[in-house]
């Protein structure tokens, strides 16, 4: 028997998870959610980033960001097929991902897997995990996207190829259920380097242990997944920053930006409301 890795799991949880499914029908509710386009229209934001001089790269770096996708009962797989065809238009250089792949067992993890297969950006894919992965076998997920091609970081960090060996994708485990260690997360990637944070909800940045980044990358808060017209969430997952940083791109003291994902799927129920799916394109110099 799996022991989920999550500081937080109960076999309480699990039975929610359980009933969810039920009451979702197994997917039937979120197939016609999307098909009604409840899951909101997918659409890409860009954002572009001026490094200090001292760091400036040879050429724009392209990067693209997807959190959340929470494949299981509450997403249709339609959103994720959208999501690819996306990525695919906007040919990055890296793929970067946020964390929360499932909801539910770590199987529903396969939807992803030809997908994540086939998306061969030319300077990788990496990825960090989020709370209901750790929820889950998370190892399972792991394995999967490993075999896909996709790095995984839990608390390490990766230079990338050339022409861009000064720049490392710095990964920390999920700073609400797992493990976080800001120490190891930038290990090898020294000051010099062009830092990228990837990390699954804003409150990494609690964890940082006074260690700089250049530019980092977040999700778990869906944008609200619900929100009032304008954007402002009715309800926002637990986590000390979440509604600081509840979506966004925020100027962080002592450091470069942080870019908060709405992300792509649905959490618990397959409604999103004025949170539209999103996919992150940042081109950074």
């Amino acid at each position: 028997m799996i022991v989920p890795r999550s500081k937080h799991f109960s076999p309480r949880r699990s039975k929610l998870e359980a009933l969810v499914n039920v009451v979702l029908m197994g997917g039937v509710v979120s197939a016609l959610s999307y098909h009604c386009r409840l899951h909101g229209r997918l659409g890409v934001t860009r954002h572009a980033i001026a490094l200090p001089a001292a760091k400036r790269l040879a050429r724009p770096l392209k990067l693209a960001f997807a959190s959340d996708f929470h494949a299981g009962p509450p997403t249709h797989a339609g959103i994720f097929r959208d999501l690819f065809e996306r990525i695919a238009a906007e040919q990055p250089d890296v793929l970067l991902m946020g964390g929360d792949y499932v909801s539910g067992p770590a199987a529903n993890a396969a939807v992803l897997g030809p997908a994540l297969a086939a998306c061969r950006p030319p300077l990788g894919k990496f990825a960090v995990l989020g709370n209901h992965d750790l929820s889950t076998d998370d190892g399972d997920i792991c394995r999967r996207f490993e075999a896909a091609g996709v790095q995984m970081l839990v608390n390490r960090a990766l230079a990338l190829p050339a022409p861009f060996g000064n720049v490392a994708i710095c990964g920390m485990d999920d700073p609400w259920t797992g493990e976080p260690d800001g120490a190891a997360t930038f290990a090898g990637a020294d000051a010099d380097k062009v830092r990228v944070l990837l990390m699954h909800a804003p409150d990494g940045l609690l964890y940082l242990d006074g260690r700089g980044y250049d530019l980092a990358f977040a999700g778990h808060t869906h944008g609200g997944q619900i929100a009032l017209p304008g954007g402002t969430p009715l309800v926002l997952p637990a986590g000390p920053l979440s509604r600081p940083y509840h979506y966004g791109r925020f100027p962080v003291r002592g450091n470069g930006d942080l870019i908060v994902s709405r992300g792509v799927g649905c959490s618990r129920i397959p409604v999103r409301i004025n949170a539209d799916p999103e996919l992150v394109i940042c081109t950074v110099q």
